[in-house]
C-alpha cells in the first residue's frame, strides 16, 4: 500500500515538472493555427493620449541622462516625464525640457510602487494613460505609438518588448536569449491564443485608473510588483496586450555576482507569488475564462532553470526505476530544445547570442547559486546596479 502510494506520488511529482518542457512547444502548436485572429491591435486612427512616463531610480543616476534623451526623442509629442529619484543624488540631474520633471521623494522608498504613486501623487495633469521605465532602459521612438494601436483597441494593460541594450558577455547574451524564449511564449504566443502576456517589469503601459485601481491599496515591497499586478489585472477579467513593436532596450546581466544578486531577486519573488497561478486557474474553469485559466497556468511553471534541473534529476532516476519514463523524459527534453530554437529563430537574434549558448551551462550553475540566496534576496540589493550608459543612437547603429 505504501509503495503503491509512494509509486504515484513519484509519477505526480514527474508530470508537475515534465509538462513544463511541452506546454510551450503544445501552445506554439496552436498558435501556428490561431494566429491570424491572434492581430488584436488597430490600423486605423489613433487617439492622441495624454501620457505619463515613470522613470524610477534607486541610488544611482549616472544611467537617466541617456534614458531620457532616448525618450524626448520619441516620434510623439503628448507626454510628460516623471523621474523620481529615490536615494539619489540629484544636484547633477539638468533636463532643459520643461516635459521632464525630477521629483526627489523626501524618504527613502525603495518600493517601485511606491516610486510609482510618489509619481502619480504628483501628476500636474491627470494622465490618461501611464507607462513604466527603467533607469537603464531606452525606448525606441515609435514605442508611444506602437502601443497606442492597442489602447484603440480597448486595452488597458500593454506589454512591449524589451530588447537586449547590451551583449558585451556571454551572460548577457545567454539573458537576452531567455528574454527571447519568454517573450515569444509568455508574450505573443500567450495573447494570440486569447490569453495575456506577462508583464515584464518595465517597458509596459496602462490606463492610469486601472492601475490606481489595482494596486493603489496594496503596499508591496521587495521585487514583484509586476506578478501582483498582472494578478490584479487578469483577476477583473481584462487582458494584457503584447505589442511586439514597443521596443525598450533593457541592459543585461553582464557579469557573475550581478547575476547571482539579480536571480535571487526574481526566484523568491516566483516563490512568494506563484500560488497566484493556483486561484486564477480555479477561477478560470469556474467561469469558463480561457484568458484567467491559461494565465495561471502559465504562472504557476518554476523558473527555466529549476525545471530543467529537475527533468535531468528524473530522468537520471528513471533509470534504475522505469526504461520507459527515460525515453518520454528524453522526447521532453528533444521538444524543448526544438520549442527553445523556434523562439529565437523568430527573434532572428545576432548570431553572437548563438555562439553564446555554449555557456548555459555555467548560466544554470550561478543561477543555482542564487538559490542559496533566496532568503535574503531583498536585503542584498534593492536594484541592480547599471553599467551600460550608452544612448539611443548608439543601441540603433548597432541593430
Amino acid at each position: 500500500m505504501v509503495v503503491s502510494f509512494l509509486n504515484d506520488v513519484f509519477i505526480f511529482l514527474q508530470f508537475a515538472v515534465g509538462y513544463n518542457l511541452v506546454l510551450p512547444f503544445v501552445l506554439f502548436l496552436v498558435y501556428v493555427i490561431v494566429r491570424p485572429r491572434g492581430a488584436h491591435d488597430s490600423t486605423g486612427r489613433r487617439k492622441d493620449y495624454d501620457y505619463a512616463i515613470i522613470v524610477t531610480a534607486y541610488e544611482q543616476t549616472d544611467s537617466l541622462p541617456p534614458v531620457i534623451d532616448s525618450i524626448l526623442k520619441l516620434n510623439y509629442s503628448n507626454y510628460l516625464v516623471y523621474i523620481v529619484a529615490d536615494k539619489c543624488d540629484v544636484s547633477s540631474l539638468h533636463f532643459n525640457d520643461d516635459r521632464v520633471i525630477v521629483l526627489r521623494p523626501p524618504e527613502t522608498l525603495a518600493s517601485n510602487t511606491r516610486s510609482h504613486f510618489y509619481a502619480i501623487s504628483h501628476f500636474v495633469r491627470p494622465h490618461e494613460l501611464l507607462t513604466i521605465i527603467d533607469s537603464d532602459n531606452l525606448v525606441a521612438p515609435e514605442y508611444l505609438n506602437e502601443l497606442n494601436r492597442f489602447f484603440d483597441s480597448g486595452f488597458r494593460a500593454v506589454q512591449g518588448v524589451r530588447m537586449a541594450k547590451n551583449l558585451d558577455t556571454t551572460y548577457a547574451c545567454l539573458d537576452a536569449a531567455r528574454d527571447m524564449y519568454y517573450h515569444f511564449y509568455d508574450g505573443a504566443v500567450l495573447f494570440s491564443l486569447g490569453s495575456s502576456a506577462t508583464l515584464a517589469g518595465s517597458g509596459m503601459a496602462f490606463k492610469t485608473k486601472l492601475y490606481r485601481e489595482c494596486l493603489e491599496h496594496l503596499d508591496v515591497t521587495g521585487a514583484g510588483f509586476d506578478k501582483v499586478l498582472q494578478r490584479e489585472i487578469v483577476a477583473r477579467g481584462y487582458r494584457i496586450a503584447f505589442a511586439g513593436k514597443a521596443q525598450v532596450y533593457d541592459e543585461k546581466t553582464s557579469a557573475s555576482d550581478q547575476l547571482v544578486k539579480q536571480r535571487a531577486r526574481w526566484i523568491n519573488t516566483w516563490f512568494r507569488y506563484f500560488r497566484f497561478g493556483f486561484s486564477l486557474m480555479r477561477d478560470g474553469l469556474l467561469s469558463m475564462n480561457l484568458n484567467q485559466f491559461l494565465f495561471g497556468l502559465i504562472l504557476v511553471r518554476p523558473p527555466l532553470f529549476i525545471f530543467l534541473i529537475l527533468s535531468v534529476l528524473f530522468t537520471v532516476a528513471n533509470i534504475w526505476i522505469n526504461a520507459v519514463a527515460v525515453s518520454l523524459w528524453l522526447a521532453g527534453f528533444a521538444i524543448f530544445v526544438i520549442g527553445f530554437a523556434v523562439a529565437l529563430v523568430n527573434a532572428k537574434p545576432d548570431k553572437i547570442i548563438y555562439r553564446s549558448l555554449w555557456g548555459i551551462p555555467k548560466f544554470i550553475f550561478y543561477q543555482v547559486l542564487s538559490l542559496l540566496k533566496i532568503r535574503r534576496a531583498n536585503e542584498i540589493s534593492i536594484a541592480t546596479r547599471h553599467t551600460y550608459t550608452q544612448g539611443i543612437d548608439k543601441i540603433k547603429n548597432k541593430s
